[in-house]
């Protein structure tokens, strides 16, 4: 039998901070259009067409995997990786509701608007 995992499930044992920046980034990701929250094992998938972020929850943080078809060079990147010939993950630390901000807003765009391209 295949087992099911909540969004609740990833905010149990988590300072509220974590669900407060849940849920400030996922009210400025549904700007851009629809959003499809998928709670994996590790993680919850925000999906439009495909998956384009990745939310691994923390104690008082949480960590933001962000699909882009570039590298992105700031010092915001905790990790970045190339997965495919135009493929890269990145990996975004956050902890303050200002860390929602007009740059990684951006990022995330991109990523929404890729993940919509057939």
């Amino acid at each position: 039998m295949e087992e099911t995992f909540t969004l609740e499930s990833h905010f149990s044992g988590k300072e509220p901070v974590v669900r407060a920046l849940y849920d400030h980034m996922l009210a400025s990701l549904r700007k851009f259009g629809k959003v499809i929250e998928e709670p994996k094992k590790t993680s919850i998938h925000l999906v439009n067409v495909s998956a384009f972020a990745g939310v691994q929850t923390r104690g008082a943080y949480i960590l933001l995997n962000i699909k882009a078809d570039r590298k992105i060079e700031s010092a915001r990147i905790h990790k970045g990786e190339q997965i495919s010939a135009k493929r890269f993950h990145h990996r975004v630390k956050i902890s303050s509701l200002s860390e929602i901000d007009n740059e990684l807003l951006g990022w995330l765009q991109e990523a929404y608007d890729l993940s919509g391209k057939k």
